[in-house]
């Protein structure tokens, strides 16, 4: 008799439900993923808009009319903050993946301690400077005043 296998969970709606029960982790994985999407989108707009250099000076100021008003101007200030925390979170994956923060491994005695707890302080400090960062953007672009 064939045993049942069920389909294993995946796919961008479960990134998102997973989200929920799970900690810092895996909401930064959430992120990284999505801050990876939407730099991918920003940059087949970016391409789409330098394409209108081919048609001339006059296609190149049509479509770039496109873009000039307060919602496209909020949305690179998003970009931004995207690529900061893209930046810093994969700067952190980078170090986890050379053993950095880690610590020395110890004897599988349960209850089993995960090196998540060790990683978590550089994490937190990456998404504080990701945020500082984001600070000082927001106020050269001027969306502080």
């Amino acid at each position: 008799m064939m045993e049942k296998v069920m389909p294993r969970e995946s796919g961008p709606l479960f990134w998102i439900t997973a989200a929920r029960h799970y900690g810092l982790e895996h909401w930064l994985y959430l992120g990284h993923r999505l801050s990876g999407l939407g730099m991918l989108a920003y940059f087949c707009l970016h391409l789409w808009v330098t394409a209108a250099r081919l048609g001339g000076e006059a296609a190149w100021e049509a479509r770039m009319a496109l873009f000039d008003n307060a919602f496209f101007h909020a949305l690179e200030y998003v970009v931004f903050v995207a690529c900061l925390f893209h930046g810093a979170n994969g700067l952190r994956l980078i170090l986890a993946e050379l053993g950095f923060g880690l610590g020395k491994p110890g004897r599988p005695v349960y209850p089993y301690r995960t090196c998540l707890e060790r990683q978590r302080r550089l994490a937190l400090v990456l998404v504080v400077v990701a945020l500082a960062l984001a600070g000082l953007g927001a106020l050269d672009l001027g969306l502080g005043r």
